[in-house]
């Protein structure tokens, strides 16, 4: 859930009252809100720095409120306070307009074919007449920064760009154009850069270099220019300094780059309604048109309205309470989804404004329908379905496993279910191809690339942390390993697997090899029988040669017993001889 960060002070006034902590907090929750943390600035930064300093910071208190992902309308103070004030009452929600200037000049902004290797589409519009405050201004910013790391996913899918119209002059051109062809001053820069330039200033910035891997392999990069040449912003790394806003702006050009057009559109409505309550006309916003490479035309914001109809009996079945129709339709009101019954006394119809972006189906408005009647309020109800939960047979026997394992000496240990292709292909020295394993499509570092086919290499990995801890060191872990498995409808499948691991001086293999007699008696598998089981020697380049074994049971392979070679010791940065077992416990149920 993102969080939002808002003055207390600020928040009391623009919503015309003041509220205890704990009466705020009651509102968020009726509101399906969080309030997570009060706090200020001054310690925001001492816990930061860690010594308790925070010279120069600010004493304003901060309410730190966490918002459900999709409520992008709530990412803001003014479409928070928006919310809660017509929550509560004391406004109607706003009916957001679309204009065009009285001389029909829109504003326009033209797509070249060139941007299609790298970021196909945009939108536009323009505030107009707009009043900015320091504090506006910072949640304008603010809100920006909220988009991008989460509608448009850390400006993969959606770029924002927001600049003083008057110090440029339409039509503007979005296009792309080889790095080399690119150059201007960046935002909060004294100089001008190349784009390579620019993409090597920013390499170590904390903000900006995460951004950079989106177009820097692109054989060219989004640039968007004025009829004079000027450039507004090379998306989606950062804008340019000519064009920046500031407290004196009256008019905001607002561009949105992307490579998923609904998203952008989105984007592009949920910055425009939150902030044309500050425009000369309040909750309007001036058209742009947008001129696609074939020659077509599109007027932006959409800014839509659209109607659903939803039965009142269908809305208190699913939420398991009984309300008029008339009543549902006052609490969808509540939540800025303005309702009204319908003609034949049943039916609500449903106005979905263009700031809820998150209604897309039934399902979503009855949610906000029992927000609004309060969790708390919907009567416990026992369910009329009879059903009688179970424990998994594989899980009743895996705790009861743990139970005589650690009664045998052997200490538990809970690993990651993912890591490293190294861990379970190059240091136990087989290749990854002939793993099975299941891959990561993005993963976000080394350590987590797969998910693990073995137990093995996470606990190696727990004993090298713990080697200073007495010897001998006895770990077992009876979890899911992940193979790939065609026949599955998500092409893979969980295996339960035990495994235990002892670190001494010595390999210790007859402590090993006396678990697994132990496993299989507690398990009522009786030794060398065709019915039960036996071990036979093996090779595995993960076992020392000679001293390794396969274990059968019913006649087919469960797993291996052995003395770990010394390179896959080394290789996890142990010294000392180690005996592994690890075995399927699944054939045993």
């Amino acid at each position: 859930m993102p969080t939002v960060s808002v003055k207390r002070d600020l928040l009391y006034k623009a919503l015309g009252r003041s509220y205890t902590d704990d009466e705020f907090d009651e509102l968020c929750f009726q509101f399906g809100l969080e309030l997570d943390e009060i706090t200020s600035e001054k310690e925001i930064i001492s816990k930061e720095k860690g010594d308790g300093k925070a010279d120069g910071a600010s004493d304003v208190i901060l309410f730190k409120i966490d918002v459900p992902a999709n409520r992008y309308d709530l990412l803001c103070l003014e479409g928070l306070v928006r919310g809660l004030q017509v929550f509560k009452e004391r406004i109607d929600a706003p009916r957001y307009k679309r204009i065009t200037p009285p001389d029909n000049q829109l504003q326009r902004l033209f797509i070249t074919e060139e941007t299609a290797a790298v970021r196909p589409y945009a939108v536009a519009a323009v505030l107009r007449n707009i009043t900015f405050t320091q504090d506006r201004y910072e949640n304008f910013i603010d809100l920006q920064e909220k988009l991008h790391q989460n509608i448009c996913r850390r400006r993969t899918l959606v770029a924002i760009g927001t600049h003083d119209l008057d110090t440029i002059k339409g039509p503007f051109i979005y296009t792309a154009r080889p790095p080399a062809n690119i150059k201007f001053r960046p935002l909060n820069q004294n100089k001008e850069y190349t784009a390579p330039e620019i993409m090597e200033l920013y390499r170590t910035d904390s903000h900006l270099k995460h951004f950079l891997p989106i177009i820097e392999d692109k054989p060219v990069y989004p640039v968007i220019y004025d009829s004079n040449e000027i450039l507004l912003s090379m998306p989606p790394i950062i804008n340019g300094d000519h064009t920046k806003i500031n407290l004196n702006t009256r008019n905001v050009f607002i561009e949105c780059t992307a490579t998923d057009l609904t998203k952008a559109k989105v984007v592009l409505d949920i910055m425009v309604t939150m902030f044309s309550e500050y425009c000369e006309e309040p909750f309007t916003v001036e058209a742009a048109e947008v001129i696609h490479p074939d020659g077509k035309s599109y007027f932006y914001p959409e800014l839509p309205y659209r109607k659903e109809t939803l039965s009142a009996e269908k809305m208190n079945t699913k939420i398991g309470i009984r309300e008029t129709p008339a009543n549902l339709a006052k609490l969808l009101t509540r939540m800025c989804l303005k309702s009204h019954v319908l003609e034949d006394g049943e039916q609500i119809e449903i106005e979905i404004p263009p700031t809820r972006a998150d209604i897309i189906h039934a399902c979503d408005i009855v949610e906000d329908a029992a927000v609004a009647y309060g969790f708390n309020n919907i009567p416990m109800t026992i369910p009329k379905t009879y059903t009688i939960a179970n424990q998994f047979p594989i899980n009743k026997l895996t705790e009861l496993l743990r139970q005589d394992l650690a009664a045998a000496g052997f200490t538990e240990a809970l690993t990651f279910a993912l890591c490293s292709v190294d861990d379970i292909a190059d240091k136990l020295g087989v290749s990854v191809s002939s793993t099975k394993a299941v891959h990561i499509a993005n993963p976000k570092t080394a350590e987590f690339q797969v998910a693990r086919t073995t137990l093995l290499p996470g606990l190696l990995k727990t004993i090298a942390a713990n080697r200073k801890m007495p010897l001998p060191l006895k770990l077992f872990e009876i979890s899911d390993v992940v193979t790939k498995d065609s026949s599955r409808d998500v092409g893979a499948r969980n295996h339960r697997h035990l495994c235990a691991v002892y670190y001494n001086k010595s390999p210790g293999f007859e402590v090993i090899h006396g678990l697994l007699d132990r496993v299989m008696q507690l398990l009522a598998v009786c030794p060398n029988t065709e019915k039960g089981y036996q071990i036979k020697a093996a090779e595995d380049p993960a076992f020392f040669p000679g001293r390794c074994a396969e274990i059968l049971a019913n006649g087919k392979s469960i797993g291996k017993l052995g003395v770990l070679h010394p390179d896959v010791i080394t290789k996890f940065d142990l010294t000392l001889p180690c005996s592994a077992l690890e075995i399927n416990v699944e054939p045993f149920l």
